[in-house]
């Protein structure tokens, strides 16, 4: 459990100094380390420019220039032996320097090693689509292209593949709110009832922390559970408990009437 910090004066004190949290970084070694890395880097090196690399959590991070990216996995596939693409994606770093950190992560079954490959690109630059070196980029890319507006240049069907095709922004940006803009809350109102409808029907509740203790469709609560359909009219009094944990069951009691349940799990 985390531990106790005091709050007093909380009004006075900053518990954050960065707007997001910034991990503490994973130890780095040189590549020399590990002779097959060594190796494979050595032979990278041979035909392009490797800006970084470096060995972290027992797998090699290589930096390289963006329009090298094909050719460099190319060599990895067919004389590295890194012949799986075992994921892809971006990170925002916009608010940083206006770019996007674009990696790829290799598997070599026969090797038992990893390697990332990464670069860095402008702020609405596109990147060079690998498609037709690893199947495994064609959804890889897409989403990449939904979630963060990246698109891949000779990608075979560059249309969103989780959000609608006419959705609006790019939810995994850091600047796109958590539970969605104006655009998000009246998606569904417009697309299927249309905008005359929105002063009838209302915007789209996105919290998830929500919790409606008289739907009686979707919500379930001890104390407040009821049948399936039962018509609930909002007047009814809340029921108010208290948890007590004792030698490894919660005792959870109804203080308006004089009874006690027990619940043997105490995950519950």
């Amino acid at each position: 459990m985390r531990a106790y910090k005091p709050k007093d004066n909380v009004q006075a004190k900053a518990y954050y100094t960065d707007r997001f949290y910034v991990a503490p970084q994973v130890p780095k070694t040189a590549v020399e380390e590990d002779e097959v890395f060594a190796a494979d880097l050595e032979a990278i090196q041979a035909k392009f420019e490797v800006k970084e690399a470096y060995i972290q959590v027992e797998q090699m991070v290589v930096y390289i220039n963006a329009h090298d990216i094909y050719g460099v996995l190319e060599l990895m596939r067919d004389e590295l032996e890194y012949t799986q693409l075992s994921e892809m994606s971006a990170i925002d770093w916009l608010a940083k320097d206006d770019t996007f950190e674009i990696f790829y992560q290799m598997l070599s079954m026969t090797k038992r090693k990893r390697i990332r490959v990464k670069y860095f690109i402008k702020n609405g630059e596109a990147v060079d689509s690998v498609e037709k070196l690893f199947r495994s980029a064609d959804w890889s890319e897409r989403e990449m292209f939904d979630m963060f507006g990246i698109e891949a240049n000779n990608h075979p069907f560059m249309k969103r593949i989780l959000m609608p095709y006419d959705w609006e922004g790019y939810p995994l940006l850091k600047t796109y709110p958590l539970e969605g803009d104006e655009f998000a809350a009246w998606y569904e109102v417009d697309k299927i009832y249309g905008k005359e409808a929105r002063d009838i029907i209302g915007p789209e509740l996105r919290d998830t922390a929500r919790v409606d203790r008289y739907d009686s469709e979707r919500f379930a609560r001890l104390g407040h559970e009821v049948p399936k359909g039962t018509k609930i009219t909002g007047d009814e009094p809340a029921v108010t408990h208290s948890y007590q944990e004792e030698g490894g069951v919660f005792l959870i009691k109804k203080l308006d009437k004089e009874s006690s349940v027990v619940i043997d799990d105490p995950q519950r």
